[in-house]
């Protein structure tokens, strides 16, 4: 909750200024969402577009395809015909959380371990690598490989839920806030 408090300037009562009690980094964090939110409330397009679009977002979020998350987000939400805006907002709020996200990277790819039934695989000192090795097939088949697609499969587990969830909600918001600005 905020409280008030009064700037005086030159004997005159300025307008109110609302300050955090939240540390500044989470206050600015809820300052980003909120803006971002609005942004997301003021596309003119439907409820299921943007809900649709927002969901397929939050989705590649938490996919393990780390560079293209965004650029997948809108191709697909381009071909489900769905809003673009609202795929790559969604797929930036969801990165915004991104100090927690090595925590789920690692829980996404011990799930994925054990779903594929595989043991995690040994540490591996990437500096015994150079860069031109990682463009030969058999060290992206040593290294990469096998780290990505338990990670990918165990993302599922989350991604899936988690944009379902987002639909609907982002949907039901959407559609509130519409019908009151109708009655209005």
């Amino acid at each position: 909750m905020a409280y008030l408090r009064r700037v005086h300037e030159s004997h005159e009562v300025s307008e109110p200024v609302y300050e955090s009690r939240l540390p500044r980094p989470l206050a600015r964090l809820k300052g980003w969402l909120a803006a971002h939110h609005m942004t997301l409330m003021a596309i003119a397009d439907t409820p299921h577009s943007i809900a649709l679009g927002s969901a397929i977002g939050i989705f590649f979020g938490f996919t393990p395809l780390y560079p293209l998350k965004t650029l997948l987000s809108i191709a697909v939400a381009w071909v489900c015909r769905c809003n673009k805006i609202a795929a790559a907002i969604a797929v930036t709020v969801h990165d915004v959380a991104i100090w927690a996200m090595p925590a789920l990277y690692l829980a996404e790819y011990q799930l994925g371990c054990w779903t594929l039934s595989r043991s995690p695989a040994q540490r591996v000192h990437f500096r015994q690598f150079g860069l031109r090795d990682y463009v030969q097939w058999h060290v992206f088949s040593r290294v990469v490989w096998p780290t990505f697609w338990p990670a990918f499969v165990g993302s599922l587990f989350l991604a899936i839920p988690s944009a379902i969830i987002i639909y609907f909600l982002i949907r039901l918001l959407l559609s509130r806030a519409r019908m009151s600005e109708k009655i209005r």
